[in-house]
């Protein structure tokens, strides 16, 4: 191999270096953003039936952990619902959620159910 052949070759190794280490993370890329045109399709909440949402209250085990007049319920495991009279969204983030001892009922009763019982809850406490 000529000196020309060997200058050729160590330009070339030189130049593969450089695209090497370039490649190797010397700098980070962040993808672009895409522009997504439409809307996002969204579920609407469904409207609570507050006489659907005692028949719930007294069959899902609400009373047996709440205190509420109207449903003749006496329970003392969880908040007194006269007393802090709940608005109705939080009935339903409570109910479908949980929150401390209280579980999370969103596998037993339908979202349907629970605004049923959120509605009712709501009205009897007037919260």
């Amino acid at each position: 191999m000529g000196r020309r052949a060997l200058v050729a070759v160590a330009v070339l190794l030189v130049l593969a270096g450089g695209l090497v280490l370039t490649g190797c993370g010397a700098e980070t890329v962040q993808p672009l953003p895409e522009t997504v045109v439409g809307a996002v399709p969204t579920t609407p909440e469904a409207k609570g039936d507050p006489v659907a949402g005692k028949a719930v209250f007294l069959t899902a085990g609400c009373k047996s952990c709440h205190t509420l007049k109207d449903a003749g319920a006496t329970g003392t495991v969880g908040p007194n619902l006269d007393q802090a009279k709940p608005p109705e969204s939080l009935v339903v983030d409570r109910v479908t959620n949980g929150k401390g001892v209280m579980p999370s009922f969103s596998g037993q009763l339908s979202p349907k159910q629970i605004a049923d019982v959120a509605a009712y809850v709501s009205q009897a406490t007037k919260g």
